[in-house]
């Protein structure tokens, strides 16, 4: 009996042994991956399968997960480098850098810092770019130099297993001494635009002051052409007055003429003494006589 005891005990141990190393190779086997994640797994110090998100099973004991890695997106510090431009000008440019791990399985064997070789590739781009442009084309072509960097930058990391989603320049700073020099340049422009504008001022008042002047002539010019054509059709009528009624009418409208003087002569203020010429009287004769004969 106690034999038989025993021998229940033996299996019973066996099978909860059993049990128990049925769940352990159940939990080994079974690995559950993040959604930001991947996980590279090696079989005797190879790669054997990178595990995505989700459940995944490997073999226990065989199969083993070494590497955990993020699949977000990320960002290197700020970097600053001196670079200088094909006119020998130094300038520091400041550079930003996101990235993001694809293939894990390239990246954790190819590359030991990823960080340091990302930044270390962006600073040789970014001198290899401003080498070739001018100061004034760096700040005006920011954008061309940022799509420069960030093309380059992706082929040269491609067999890293890295996407660079941006890349960004921050800041292109000048030394003191070029700073100094671009101020006093920029103050000169300044100076000359002033002196521009105003010399364009006083020749644009000097033209309106000319086309006023020539305004003013041309409108006496016609003036003097009217008054010239209204004296000769003056003449024109007089002429015929004197042609159909002879020099009588002439004369009598000549007298007319004299007499309307002498009265306005007559009616200015403080005139009580007028001085006649000598023929005036006759004159007055002449325009009665008319006026009889009329």
């Amino acid at each position: 009996m106690e034999q038989i005891v025993n021998e229940l005990s033996g299996q019973n141990i066996s099978l909860l042994l059993l049990a128990v190393f049925i769940f352990v190779c159940i939990y080994a086997g079974v690995r559950i991956v993040p959604q930001s994640e991947k996980h590279v797994v090696e079989r005797f110090g190879r790669l054997r399968v990178v595990l995505g998100p989700g459940i995944n099973f490997i073999v226990p004991f065989l199969d083993k997960i070494r590497h955990k890695v993020s699949v977000l997106e990320r960002q290197l510090p700020s970097m600053t480098q001196d670079a200088i431009t094909s006119d020998n000008v130094l300038v520091q440019v400041e550079t930003s850098v996101f990235y993001r791990i694809i293939e894990p399985e390239k990246t954790v064997y190819r590359i030991r810092d990823v960080d340091a070789a990302i930044s270390t590739t962006v600073a040789g781009i970014v001198r290899s770019e401003i080498g070739r442009m001018e100061l004034d084309q760096v700040q005006a072509n920011r954008s061309t130099l940022i799509d420069a960097v960030r093309t380059q930058v992706a082929q040269q990391v491609d067999d890293w297993g890295i996407e660079v989603t941006r890349a960004e320049i921050l800041d292109v700073n000048l030394d003191a001494a070029t700073r100094s020099a671009m101020l006093q340049q920029l103050n000169a422009e300044r100076a000359r635009r002033a002196q521009v504008t105003e010399a364009e001022g006083s020749k644009r008042a000097v033209e309106l002051q000319a086309d006023a002047d020539l305004y003013a002539a041309e409108q006496e010019a016609k003036a003097r052409r009217v008054l010239a054509d209204a004296e000769a059709y003056a003449t024109k009528v007089v002429a015929a007055v004197i042609s159909e009624n002879g020099l009588e009418a002439a004369q009598y409208q000549v007298a007319l003429k004299q007499v309307e003087a002498l009265n306005n002569l007559g009616a200015g203020a403080g005139k009580q003494t007028i001085i006649l010429p000598a023929n005036a009287v006759e004159a007055f004769g002449d325009a009665f006589k008319m006026l009889k004969g009329k």
